[in-house]
């Protein structure tokens, strides 16, 4: 009899101990992870937008953005799951991630603290997964937004979208030709690196990507354009956000990385992320679609 005690003691003490284990694996697995599933034809986002707000004072040499996310799913999710990426004239500066658990709503806002006149890029994806018994479907949309801010000591603090004085339009050209050449003679060096020709695939750059929301790639349909959009997110948060995996197993921050020009084969084989990382190792990221 007493045996029987005693093991039902131990057991007791194992479950107190499993339980937290448990509960801890489940939150770390959930945050680690961004699964594609079949799209939900009846789960929509209603809202979906990023934003870039300049500050309105400088603290010692430096301004501030303020950086927002928000999206809406017209009904609960099972898991909702937002990542914002910003970058400023073509490197990664930042990244925003955020996860709950039966809600249909996630809001994200960060301010960033920097100086010099940039341009400045965000993309995020907003992310649903949904449960309905042992069906396991969701939902995705993408939004983005840019900002122009000057920051010079001959021309006021300012920001701008779109253009309005001469000046303003000189800033734009002078901030796009530099965040251009810059990853332009970056692609150009990595396709050298890893031996490709860029004629062999579609390209473009990860802000660029928000234009497939509603559009389809050339030659396929919506719905195939999306779980590729969908597979390649997966992809890019598992490999890129949560650290550039190398071959070796070492782990380097994607902070400081170019921006990702994504390569998709033009039989939609594969799909290539090229990157530079901010210690210059060049990066390739190899998914199947």
């Amino acid at each position: 009899m007493k045996r029987w005690v005693i093991v039902a003691a131990l057991l007791v003490v194992i479950m107190a101990v499993a339980a937290p284990l448990f509960s801890w694996w489940e939150r770390h697995r959930i945050v680690e992870t961004i699964k594609f599933f079949p799209l939900d034809r009846e789960a929509v986002f209603t809202e979906a937008k990023t934003t870039l707000v300049l500050g309105a004072k400088k603290e010692r040499e430096r301004y501030t953005l303020r950086w927002s996310t928000t999206s809406t799913l017209n009904r609960r999710a099972y898991l909702r799951q937002d990542i914002s990426l910003l970058f400023a004239d073509g490197r990664l500066i930042d990244v925003l991630s955020k996860w709950e658990t039966d809600v249909d709503t996630i809001r994200m806002e960060k301010t960033v603290m920097t100086h010099d006149s940039r341009f400045f890029q965000a993309i995020t994806f907003h992310h649903g997964e949904l449960h309905k018994g042992e069906v396991i479907t969701s939902s995705q949309t993408m939004s983005s937004t840019y900002l122009y801010v000057i920051d010079s000591p001959y021309y006021p603090l300012t920001s701008f979208r779109r253009p309005k004085t001469d000046d303003e339009r000189e800033w734009q050209r002078v901030l796009n030709k530099a965040a251009n050449e810059f990853l332009r003679h970056k692609a150009d060096e990595l396709l050298d690196y890893f031996s490709l020709s860029k004629d062999d695939y579609y390209a473009l750059y990860l802000p660029e990507l928000v234009a497939y929301t509603e559009q389809p790639l050339p030659g396929l349909s919506t719905a195939k354009t999306q779980t590729m959009i969908g597979r390649l997110w997966e992809g890019l948060y598992k490999s890129y956000v949560l650290g550039i995996k190398k071959e070796d197993g070492s782990i380097l921050s994607p902070i400081g990385s170019t921006m990702p020009l994504i390569l998709i084969q033009k039989d939609y084989r594969r799909i290539l992320i090229l990157l530079e990382a901010k210690n210059d190792e060049k990066v390739m990221l190899i998914q199947v679609p």
